[in-house]
């Protein structure tokens, strides 16, 4: 994990972020790397990014130790976006369609979506006290670049920013994700493999009193002759130890150690965060339909949707014809594989984030454990649910 020094200069503390937001690659295994069995088969990086198109940018932000001073730090934080394209400039739209389990949290144009369910831009994911900053930066970076002058003018538009909480380890109060991060994420956001656990907006998250934060997974869909792609991107900070479940088994009761280190009472409710795109020609009644199995993947990890949590979804089609076919019987075959894999790909997301997170201290020395790969090995072993 690169630590940069919050006093750098400006131009060096952006420069060394952006490089970690590109870094795509990573010691840890992922989760089928430690023989956790999955349904479903995934494209080949088993990400978001699979979805031909969609890039993926982070800006990671670390720095500072030990006790909390509002504006100083400690600093565990940071912002990641999702784009549908490479190329806003033709103000193209995506059907889109938003739909919250639990609503105790924030996406901005939220409303809109729901009423004019079209997507015009890069969607943002950060801490709570920072959707402000990501959502105005968002519509900034879209109108320098694809403002037109012209009366009706949708390049700042109505920009999508999602958040979870992470004060129990970021000094979040601080304000520390700046335009200026949220600019970096977005010109360096990449496709193909792309890295999880603990960056960009996931950086100080928790999950199931492990160490949690971004994930990512995906499922190839075949309907008919035709083949499509859905990817899914959590960021995970949500529930309680005894509820984890990964492939059926009780892992949280049985790794019932390391528990978080909480030296100041924190709130312990969390949120997720899941954006989920498809290649599919789906319309945005279809893609809230699938928005909706979202929750099932929650809950095969053991998630109840405690009240202080939000849960907070959005589903996107980057298909660039759609055509409307009234058959029931056709639409049926059509979205039930499309369901099965949102709930596969959402699951396994999450445990990848799990097992992604590594060992984080925060202010006044919290400290969340990295969820220990061994001993969950040997839990599935017990259960006879480890794969290699």
């Amino acid at each position: 994990m690169i630590k940069i020094a919050l006093l750098l200069p400006c131009l060096l503390f952006c420069c060394a972020f952006i490089l970690h937001g590109q870094e795509n690659t990573s010691s840890r295994p992922r989760a089928r790397g430690l023989g956790i069995p999955f349904d479903g088969a995934p494209g080949p990086f088993n990400a978001i990014t699979d979805v031909a198109g969609v890039k993926v940018g982070y800006t990671t932000l670390i720095g500072g130790e030990g006790k909390l001073e509002v504006g100083k730090g400690p600093v565990r934080t940071g912002v990641t976006v999702v784009l549908p394209c490479d190329d806003f400039s033709n103000y193209r739209s995506f059907p889109a369609a938003v739909y919250a389990l639990n609503g105790m949290g924030e996406m901005t144009a939220g409303l809109y979506l729901q009423d004019y369910p079209l997507l015009y831009g890069p969607v943002g994911i950060t801490n709570t006290n920072s959707v402000g900053v990501v959502r105005d930066a968002i519509g900034q970076w879209l109108f320098g670049r694809y403002s037109t002058g012209e009366l009706f003018d949708f390049s700042f538009g109505l920009p999508v920013a999602a958040e979870t909480w992470d004060g129990g380890l970021n000094d979040i109060n601080g304000l520390h994700v700046k335009p200026e991060h949220v600019f970096a994420a977005l010109d360096n956001a990449q496709g193909g493999k792309i890295r999880e656990g603990n960056v960009g907006g996931g950086t100080g998250m928790v999950c199931y009193e492990f160490k949690g934060g971004t994930g990512t997974a995906s499922r190839l869909v075949a309907v008919d002759s035709a083949q499509y792609t859905l990817g899914v991107l959590v960021q995970a900070n949500f529930g309680r130890r005894p509820e984890l479940t990964i492939a059926g088994v009780p892992a949280g009761r049985e790794m019932p150690g390391q528990m978080p280190v909480l030296n100041e009472p924190v709130r312990s409710d969390g949120s997720i965060i899941v954006v989920l795109a498809t290649d599919a020609p789906l319309l945005p009644w279809q893609l809230q339909l699938l928005a909706k199995r979202i929750p099932l993947g929650m809950a095969r990890t053991g998630a109840i949707s405690h009240m202080g949590s939000g849960d907070i979804f959005l589903a996107f089609s980057t298909a660039e014809k759609i055509e409307w076919d009234s058959d029931m019987g056709r639409l049926e075959s059509l979205m039930n594989p499309f369901f099965k894999a949102a709930v596969e790909a959402t699951e396994e997301a999450i445990v990848n984030a799990l097992v992604a997170g590594e060992t984080m201290t925060g202010i006044n020395g919290n400290t969340i454990y990295a969820i220990p790969h061994e001993k969950l090995r040997d839990v599935l072993k017990k259960y006879n649910r480890l794969s290699n």
